[in-house]
Formats: C-alpha cells, structure tokens, sequence
C-alpha cells in the first residue's frame, strides 16, 4: 500500500477530514454525506458504515481468528495497548488522538491525559463528540511544548510512522519523568533490501535510536501476522459495497482499481517480511550524556560557531544557506547542555548510478568540539552522529542510495574502526606546466556567467549529457545546467571560471572547463565532457593558466579515472584522499561501489 492509502480506518462522520499527505491530492465528493472528507478517506468512511455500522478508530484491527470482526479487532489493540500503562493517577500524553476514542478511554479509566493533534478537524470534532473541555490542543510533537517532566506516559498509536524518529526521542525525553514509559503501537519497515524511499521507519533503527536517548526497551511484541488480515478485510468491503460506492461517492471505476492495488501490493510486503506491525514498549532509564538532535535554521549560530572552533575560519551564514538550505540537506548534531559539540552534515545530490538516476548524500563538515574529541568509542559523539546519519538517511529505503565525501585520515580510521565506512576508492592529483599563449585555432572559448540565454543552457546539458553516456558504467554526480549554476555561479563567496570550449567552425561544443586561481596555481575542479575531450580541455586550461600567470595546472581526480589524464604527460602523485561508502546501514555492498566514483575537486571543494 503506497502512503496515498492511510492504514488508519476512517470513521463513519461527515466532520473528520483525514490528513494524510498523498490522501488530500485526492479528489473531494462534496455531493456524499462524507463531503468532508477526500478521497480515499471518503472511501474508508463509507465503507465502514455500510460494513459495520460505525467506524470509531482509526487504526489497524489484531485479528486472534479469522471469525473477529475489524471492530472487536481494534478494540483488542487498544486493549494491548492500555495495559501497558502504569496505573492512575498517570499523567499521559496521546500523540494523534484520531477521533478520541481511546483518549475518552484513557478519561475513563481514570488517567489524566492530554492530546494533541496537528488537524484542526480532528480538534473540532472531538469537542463535538466529548465537550469543548476535552483536554485535546491543535499541536503537532514538534509545536507542542510543556514542562520537562510533565508526563508518566507518551503513547504513539499509529502516529509514530509520519514523525521523525529523531523528534519522537527527543520530545519523550523531555516530557517524560525519570521511569516514565514511551509506548509505540504501528507498522514499521523490518528490511530494506531495494532501491527507493520506504515511508516506514525501519524497526531496528528504532530501537538502537530509543538506546541512544537513553531509553530501555521493555517490550517489543511483533503483532504483524494478527495485524495483517485488516489489509484482507478492506479488499473484501470495498468488493462487496463497490457499486455503493461508486455511486454514493461519485467516484469512477479507476481509483476502485488503483486502491486495491495498493492495498494488494501492502499486503504482499507483509507475506515478504518486508513490513510489519509491532508494540514497542520504552522506559526512560537514563538521560544521556550528549543530546542527539536534527539541526535547522535556529541553530545556524551554533554550528557557525563550532565550524569556527574546529576550522579555524569562518562560514558565513550565506555560505550555509547556499549549502544546507535546500530540503535535501541534513545536519545531524550532538549537544552537551545547550553547547553544540558535534555535527554530522550531509547535502543532496543527484546522481547517475550505472546510468540510472539516483540520490546521493555528500558527506561535510564532520566536526567534533576540542574537548570531546577523545571520546571514541561507540558511545561517543563521532559515533553517535555518524551511525545515526547513515540510519536514517542513506541505503535501501532512505533518501540517498549511498553516500560519499572526504574524509580525513583520523576520521576515516576511526569510521572503518567502528563498522560505519568501508574504502572504495582514493584520489590522485596531477600537475603540469603552463603552456604558450598562442590560441588555438580549431577551438574557441566562451565565459559563461549565471545570466546566461536558454542556448547557453541548453549548450551545458549536452555537454553533460554526452559526458554520461561515457559513465555508464561508473558513479558520478549529475553536472547539468542547474548544478553548474548552483555549484560554481551562484556561489555566495568564490568566483569560479566556467569556460565553454566550441568548435571555431561549427556550432559544436567540445567541453566544459571550470577553473579557480589561487596561489597554487590553476586548479580544474571539473570538467564536463566526453572523455575523449579531455587532452583538449587541459591544453586550454594549461594556455589560460600562462595567461594568467599561474604557475602550474593542477587537477584531482579519483584514481580509476586517472588513465584519461595521463595520456597528456602530466606529472601524478597520490594524495592521501579516501572515498568512504556506508556500511552500517544496508545499501549496495562496498564491492559494488568499488573503484566506480568519478569525482574531481569541485565535488569536495566548498571554499
């Protein structure tokens, strides 16, 4: 089942509007008596009060036999789920109240709860249904704010899977009292052995995380085979009522179809193992000594100031725009106190990966503060960031396929130390001498600037893409007009030299060439083009160089390329520059990855 399917059951009101995210791309019915709701919401709703009459919860049913009706299926789980708390008086807060069945429950039984929910039509229709005086606040976990300690229980029934694993620790942490009980009831990932974005948090990475938040894990009951037999009985309803249901909801034949094939295929990752439904019962035992913690725009000045402590140079705020403000960039951080002492930083890129287009992360600004340095074992800052990183974001099921940056030599030891990096290639560096300042003829250059014409733009791609089709069988980041622009442009602090080399007599373009002067010299970041132009581009840049008065040309390539820059008589030396891959968390093996990255000096460079 794709995410446009909300496992939760939807209940028979027209006031409850569902708030999963694909569900509202769906088409409302305003002309049914769930006008309220959007499809497949609408569908849901429906269908259970044609089936059952009612439909007061919202989440999956545990089936103890095939004779158990849904309903009596998700009282048991509430059940499960409320005899895992401790006994009132327990001040308890509900994450997601759903329509507030179990939070009236809760009230029953005496405990003091409150919940909170992010939908404002939720809100309003559990102050219909239990009195404006229900204790329920329009909050999300991450808005939601209250006195550390201020709870026995946080309880997550099915509202755990939409929220970042690191707000869910974070947040029990501080609400809850010493001893107090983090309870999860929800279907989680139980392996990821595919490419492509799972929206369930894998279940063991849950678990080791909740460890690092310095919780005990009580209880982990794997209710997957009595949970799965829901998916069976909302193929059968939407069956047996079809013709009501097109009909009542004005829907078409079509989105019938799509949704069960959704629900079909969901189920099939149940009987593959490849999904599940478990209750993970926490304890607070312990706080833990470093705080772990994803970092946003309110932290800029802290990871600025620790970038200064640990590189001994500034970067300014615009500089960490330009790096992590994109939504496919990640910090990582460790705090002591209110002190940032570690960070983990991770920015997306497209990639090719043997040709197919994928997402990888590169690692940067790995940082430890001073004084916490010595702590490297698994318990220690470096770790922490790191393992938790590769967890949530890189491998099967996460946002980047692989990962790879530069680490230095400490860092890559003591990463390869721990399990967490594995080597899969080296840089090497070569260097040759300016050349005459005569042009050549055959050729012409053209300054490109971020200004540039639609031409100029097209120019660049099929200098990429004619670049790509020699990297089949290679690893290498995606240098199309918009990565050119972003990258080397529309820099905040350096200005670069992108050059386009043309045919003088035709309107062929041969290759890209960007350059940076400094007092090394004349360093080519990159180069985009056919491999076979090569030769020509460093001729050009070697001509430039002398222009310019540079003392040499240098470049950096990863060695399994370096045959292509050698056939031009250029010195080489190794440089002492490894390219990790992830192997803490499960994606392609190290042996596949091996000797494969084309990357040059404008991929690790950020100056």
């Amino acid at each position: 089942m794709t995410k446009s399917i909300n496992h939760h059951l939807i209940p028979d009101t027209q006031h409850y509007r569902q708030t999963d995210t694909f569900a509202a791309a769906g088409m409302s019915t305003p002309s049914s008596p769930f006008k309220d709701l959007t499809f497949p919401a609408n569908v849901y709703a429906h269908v259970l009060s044609l089936q059952e009459d009612k439909a007061t919860d919202l989440h999956y049913g545990l089936f103890e036999n095939d004779k158990t009706s849904l309903s009596t299926a998700q009282q048991f789980s509430t059940n499960l789920l409320m005899a895992r708390l401790p006994l009132p008086p327990c001040r308890i807060l509900q994450v997601d109240v759903g329509l507030g069945t179990t939070f009236s429950l809760l009230r029953q039984h005496g405990y003091d709860v409150h919940g909170i929910t992010a939908d404002i039509q939720q809100l309003k229709y559990i102050q219909k249904s239990l009195g404006p005086e229900a204790a329920v606040s329009h909050h999300s976990l991450e808005t939601f704010t209250a006195e550390p300690g201020s709870f026995d229980a946080v309880l997550f029934q099915e509202s755990a899977q939409y929220i970042e694993p690191l707000l869910i620790f974070k947040k029990a942490m501080d609400l809850l009292t010493l001893s107090g009980d983090l309870i999860i009831i929800d279907e989680f990932a139980l392996k990821y052995d595919s490419v492509g974005i799972s929206r369930l948090h894998l279940l063991q990475d849950i678990i080791e995380l909740a460890g690092r938040f310095g919780f005990e894990l009580l209880e982990h009951l794997d209710l997957s085979t009595m949970a799965a037999p829901t998916l069976d009985h909302l193929l059968r309803m939407t069956t047996t009522h079809r013709r009501s249901l097109l009909q009542d909801l004005a829907l078409n034949t079509e989105q019938l179809q799509q949704l069960d094939e959704s629900n079909r295929n969901h189920r099939n990752q149940y009987a593959s193992g490849h999904h599940g439904y478990a209750l993970l019962h926490f304890r607070k035992k312990s706080l833990p000594k470093w705080r772990l913690q994803l970092l946003g725009k309110n932290h800029i000045p802290a990871m600025l100031g620790l970038f200064k402590d640990t590189f001994h140079h500034d970067m300014t705020p615009a500089a960490w725009q330009w790096k992590y403000g994109s939504n496919l960039s990640h910090q990582v951080g460790a705090w002591l106190g209110d002190k940032l002492i570690a960070h983990y930083g991770g920015v997306g890129r497209k990639i090719l990966f043997f040709g197919q287009p994928q997402m990888a992360v590169q690692i940067c600004d790995v940082m430890v503060d001073t004084n916490e340095r010595g702590i490297l074992t698994r318990r220690g800052p470096f770790f922490l960031t790191t393992a938790t990183f590769l967890e949530r974001f890189i491998g099967y099921g996460k946002p980047y396929l692989v990962g790879f940056g530069f680490p230095n030599e400490r860092h890559m030891k003591i990463a390869e130390r721990h399990g967490l990096y594995a080597t899969v290639g080296r840089m090497t560096e070569f260097s040759w001498s300016t050349r005459s300042r005569f042009p050549l003829w055959g050729t012409r250059l053209h300054l490109i600037s971020h200004d540039q014409t639609s031409l100029t733009k097209a120019t660049v791609n099929q200098c990429w893409q004619r670049m790509a089709k020699d990297l089949q069988n290679a690893i290498a980041g995606v240098r199309d007009w918009e990565y050119v622009l972003h990258r080397y442009l529309n820099h905040p602090q350096q200005r670069y030299q992108v050059i386009l080399v043309k045919s003088r007599f035709s309107p062929r373009a041969r290759g890209i060439l960007v350059l940076r002067f400094d007092p090394e010299g004349c360093e080519i970041l990159d180069l985009i083009a056919p491999l076979a132009e090569i030769p020509l581009l460093i001729t050009h840049a070697r001509r430039l160089a002398g222009l310019q008065g540079a003392a040499r040309v240098f470049c950096r390539i990863t060695e399994n390329f370096a045959r292509h820059f050698a056939v031009t008589g250029g010195t080489q030396q190794s440089v002492n520059i490894h390219i990790p891959a992830n192997t803490w968390s499960d994606g392609p093996s190290s042996e596949t990855l091996k000797d494969r990255w084309w990357l040059m000096s404008g991929d690790k460079d950020f100056r």
